[in-house]
């Protein structure tokens, strides 16, 4: 048991330097991990919102929608990149010490999860604003797809971190993807505008699934097919394996290629 706690108290000391190392230096500090999100944001709002809410189709409360999704794809986009890029920053613990080489990685994708957390004081104040109150089921949704957007975190993180120890080129060409990404997530837009068949395409996505779900039942009060979901978690639990197994070959030459 005491081993258990000495691994989480380690993960959560480096999750907590990790942050304040971010900000340090900064005139805003801490503030950025806020006015980041809400500046895109305010962007996005200023140039669909006249667009996509008068065309109906899912787009009732445009601004809440919009906001849901951009802070949960920052959470994805952040915590993609940094968990990829956890073993190569933090390489003087790797090579000089010995530590269990997953706890770096957790503790980078642990302070993506804090700045989400964080953000969603922000989605709470612009419901009360808005006098708009999800029902609780949609809540629990919500959170639960929420933990689902770590867990795909942490599972691409164990896959990649040893990998781009290896090939630096991984972070460009994911910097790329995630590009793509947000233009094929209903970010800023609602995945019924789309042809049926696309739909489905997109959908393929786990990033678009969660998003587009927490969008709907957070304000249109649609939740996905017990299949759905159930295709869903067997999906996410199947990328688990694969990062964790991955993790447990790649992860031992770590130290020797860095």
């Amino acid at each position: 048991m005491r081993y258990h706690e000495n691994y989480r108290e380690l993960i959560w000391m480096l999750a907590k330097t990790d942050f304040k190392l971010r900000y340090q230096g900064s005139f805003l500090g801490y503030v950025w991990a806020l006015l980041k999100p809400l500046l895109t944001f305010a962007i996005l709002n200023f140039v669909f919102s006249s667009i996509f809410a008068q065309r109906g189709q899912g787009m009732e409360h445009y601004s809440l929608q919009l906001l849901v999704g951009i802070l949960m794809f920052n959470f994805f986009s952040e915590g993609t990149s940094a968990g990829m890029q956890s073993l190569v920053g933090k390489s003087q613990l790797v090579t000089k010490i010995y530590i269990p080489r997953w706890t770096i990685i957790m503790a980078s994708t642990l302070n993506a999860a804090m700045i989400y957390l964080m953000n969603l004081f922000v989605v709470v104040a612009f419901f009360v604003g808005s006098r708009f109150v999800p029902s609780p089921w949609a809540v629990l949704m919500f959170a639960l797809y929420s933990v689902l957007v770590y867990v795909i975190v942490l599972s691409f993180a164990l896959l990649t971190a040893p990998l781009f120890v290896r090939f630096r080129d991984l972070s460009m060409i994911w910097e790329v993807l995630l590009q793509i990404l947000f233009y094929a997530t209903p970010v800023f837009y609602s995945l019924q505008l789309m042809p049926a068949w696309v739909q489905q395409v997109l959908l393929l996505n786990p990033i678009a699934f969660i998003i587009h779900f927490s969008k709907e039942s957070l304000i249109n009060g649609h939740f996905p097919e017990l299949w759905q979901n159930a295709a869903f978690f067997a999906a996410v639990a199947a990328g688990s394996v694969i990062g964790i197994f991955s993790y447990r070959r790649l992860a031992p030459r770590v130290a020797e290629e860095m």
